[in-house]
């Protein structure tokens, strides 16, 4: 059984994983850290994370930036390995969990969805049979109309995966309005669209002569992304310090 620390327990996503867990008879939440204590989650909950005293084997993080510095503190102090979902750090707290990883276990990803982070694994071997025979690539990734950031972590990642594969040769192109000119066999186009309450959606395009092949992945709710936090959190458990992600979850 491995007991979950759940960092940011009264938010959305900490909502939702307090319910996915309660489902899982291989995990249990032990404890939850919050700055506003006012729900019955049926484990008890700290509004500072220095009072928590529950022996736990990880924490699973989906807070604030604002609350990292702390959270990265206490899991070094504790020896608690710990899921990082919060985004938004600046450099300097990203320095933070580099140190902190030397410390103790911590997974950090740009997406925790077991379904992108397979993609992710597959796009590799697509991009070796069809980069070097030629075929473009483009990426389109649809969010909900109150989403700032584009394009997505996500699409950068799934992109960084192609590119990597390739030796980055790749040029990333956001915007070909500015330019009239045919496209370079090197670029690899990222396009965004906003709109409605879409939870997320990316699509990854190899286009080569008379031939398509597209691999596509939908989030119809945030639960995706908790579940990939949960299993994350049984991975790590009992993990030696070092920096994970969820390649390593999905083996």
């Amino acid at each position: 059984m491995t007991r979950i620390v759940m960092h940011g327990c009264n938010g959305k996503m900490g909502q939702v994983i307090t319910g996915i867990v309660k489902e899982d008879d291989c995990a249990e939440i032990v404890a939850g850290i919050d700055i506003i204590d006012n729900r019955d989650n049926g484990y008890p909950v700290f509004t500072d994370i220095d009072d928590c005293d529950v022996e736990a084997d990880v924490i699973i993080d989906f807070a604030a930036a604002a609350a990292m510095d702390k959270l990265l503190a206490y899991a070094q102090k504790r020896g608690i390995p710990v899921v990082l979902c919060t985004t938004g750090l600046s450099e300097a707290q990203l320095l933070k969990v580099e140190e902190t990883s030397k410390k103790v276990a911590v997974l950090r990803s740009a997406n925790m969805s077991l379904g992108i982070n397979t993609l992710l694994k597959l796009l590799k071997d697509a991009a070796n049979v069809f980069a070097p025979a030629g075929y473009d690539v483009e990426i389109v990734e649809k969010h909900h109309n109150l989403k700032v950031d584009a394009p997505s972590g996500t699409a950068l990642a799934l992109a960084d995966a192609v590119n990597e594969s390739q030796g980055n040769t790749y040029e990333y192109v956001y915007d070909r309005s500015q330019v009239r000119k045919k496209r370079d066999k090197k670029e690899l186009g990222i396009s965004a669209v906003r709109g409605g309450t879409i939870v997320g959606e990316h699509e990854v395009i190899f286009a080569g002569t008379d031939e398509v092949i597209e691999f596509k992945h939908t989030a119809y709710s945030k639960s995706v992304f908790a579940k990939g936090a949960v299993e994350a959190g049984k991975f790590l458990a009992g993990k030696p310090a070092g920096m994970y992600n969820m390649a390593d979850v999905i083996g």
